[in-house]
């Protein structure tokens, strides 16, 4: 049965809660840095994978994204979204199904990083005419997905690529995952710049074997959240987590605390003073286990609370305890709400097939993402 409560504080908890107007905010200041850089933002669909949100991201354009899932490609394509990257190493199993959203859609894009996956796109000619639009998967020290970018073979999987018929080399694309282990801006600057200047020299090197007119992208929340200079002589970027940021996003350097605009709302469900616990109606079903309890708060933050401690989760339950001292049980009586902000927001997304979208606790909408792959 659907909740039908008008306000957040009213929900069925465990709850995943949206700020509209602070996802909003996150979205325009993105759209804003990139237009100013004359860079085209790609945003990745990952976190939130829903249509709205989509819409915010894209400004209302609903062109130019990044999808994980053929899942996400289609359900995208069906709700009229065009100029869709697949931004994961094209898998052989999915092959086909790539094929068909290339024939359906007027951009759609693949990604590789080896030779026996660009041989797969040779079995399968396109319909119409049409080719296959390749982007090519580069690791510039990040340490991911792609071929390294020092290789000789990545210029020889380029070269391979944009002699092969009925393929389009389209453009070379990085993701600096690796923003991930830092701590400040300094450091976050620091790997955007490298991974800029590797693939910008990568580009360079296309250019003196002949391979002219592609398209450069990098892309990670925290490198957009700050991005040097040099990033305005690509293309693009590809930055995802930004529209709803977190916890882990906020101890990186990329955002403020008060800049997340996800919530899991949970209600207090029981009292054990000879543990000196409360339990919570949230367990790692609601939250996941991402960050594997490293805060200081455990596995997520208690907005509000800071003498308090998500110690630890079953499925369906989450064990709160005080940081120091003695609990005041009497402050948290059964049935209280609380409202935690998740390490990772992508991990705890993927755990609720409906998202509560609030403006100042007032429910103006749901959403709801696609699921599967």
């Amino acid at each position: 049965m659907a909740d039908t409560a008008e306000f957040i504080k009213d929900l069925c908890t465990p709850a995943f809660v949206v700020d509209l107007d602070v996802a909003k905010r996150n979205a325009a200041v993105m759209l804003d840095r990139f237009q100013k850089l004359g860079v085209q933002l790609r945003p990745h669909m990952k976190t939130h994978k829903t249509l709205e949100c989509a819409d915010i991201m894209t400004g209302g354009s609903r062109r130019c994204i990044v999808v994980s899932t053929l899942a996400e490609a289609s359900f995208y394509a069906d709700h009229g979204y065009d100029d869709v990257l697949y931004a994961y190493p094209l898998p052989r199993d999915k092959v086909q199904r790539c094929a068909e959203l290339c024939e359906r859609m007027a951009l759609f894009h693949v990604l590789l990083d080896n030779g026996p996956a660009l041989q797969e796109l040779k079995r399968r000619p396109l319909k119409q005419g049409k080719l296959w639009r390749v982007w090519m998967k580069l690791d510039c020290d990040n340490g991911r997905a792609g071929v390294l970018h020092s290789e000789p073979a990545a210029l020889q999987l380029a070269r391979e690529i944009s002699e092969t018929t009925g393929v389009e080399l389209y453009g070379i694309y990085a993701h600096c995952g690796n923003t991930y282990g830092c701590k400040g801006r300094e450091q976050i600057e620091a790997i955007a710049q490298e991974t800029t200047t590797n693939l910008l020299q990568f580009m360079e090197r296309l250019k003196a074997i002949g391979i002219q007119g592609l398209k450069s992208s990098i892309g990670s929340t925290p490198s957009c959240s700050h991005p040097v200079p040099d990033m305005a002589m690509l293309s693009e970027v590809h930055p995802g987590n930004y529209v709803f940021y977190d916890v882990q996003q906020s101890l990186i350097g990329s955002c403020r605390l008060e800049d997340v605009a996800v919530r899991v709302l949970t209600r207090v469900i029981g009292h054990y003073p000879h543990r000196n616990q409360l339990l919570v109606d949230s367990g790692w079903a609601a939250l996941s286990q991402d960050g594997g309890g490293c805060l200081p708060t455990g596995y997520a933050v208690i907005q509000g609370h800071p003498e308090l401690k998500l110690t630890s989760m079953t499925q369906e339950h989450g064990r709160v305890e005080p940081v120091s001292g003695p609990l005041d049980f009497g402050q948290f009586p059964l049935g209280s709400m609380f409202s935690l902000i998740p390490y990772h927001a992508c991990a705890t997304a993927m755990m609720y097939p409906v998202y509560s979208v609030h403006s100042q606790g007032k429910i103006v909408s749901t959403w709801k993402p696609v699921r599967g792959w």
